[in-house]
């Protein structure tokens, strides 16, 4: 099913912050990407904020490779406007704020995520402080 509802303005190429190699935060750059498109089931966040952690520092480090088919940018958790909604989509409409556990990808403008690792802002947070929410989860003791 290849239905996309995409909103305007969206560029070509997208700004992204890269792994020149494996090491220190030193090693992060400043890169130029194709922007990705939202797939089937997916859709695509035009990133406010990403949250940073422990799997990010790792895979920094060299010591996490990306999963397979994931993008190698950093960057699981992430806030932000949906700007695309690719095929099968019926949760998240073009222009929904949201919060999201990704595949990687988040250290951009602009990342394709799975509709179902979606959430919508909880109560009482600024995007800010979404872009970490979507990788916490209560359990029994922080009740």
């Amino acid at each position: 099913m290849k239905v996309i509802v995409m909103g305007s303005d969206i560029p070509v190429t997208m700004k992204a912050v890269e792994i020149a190699e494996p090491g220190p935060a030193e090693v992060l750059k400043a890169g130029q990407r194709p922007t990705p498109q939202a797939g089937d089931g997916e859709v695509l966040v035009k990133v406010a904020f990403t949250g940073v952690n422990g799997p990010d520092l790792m895979q920094r480090r060299g010591l996490y490779p990306a999963p397979k088919g994931a993008s190698d940018l950093l960057g699981l958790e992430i806030s932000g406007e949906v700007v695309a909604v690719g095929g099968g989509v019926t949760r998240w409409s073009v222009g929904d704020r949201l919060c999201a556990l990704t595949n990687g990808g988040g250290y951009a403008e602009y990342c394709a995520v799975d509709a179902e690792h979606c959430l919508a802002i909880p109560a009482g947070l600024d995007l800010a402080q979404a872009a970490s929410a979507s990788g916490r989860r209560p359990n029994a003791s922080s009740a």
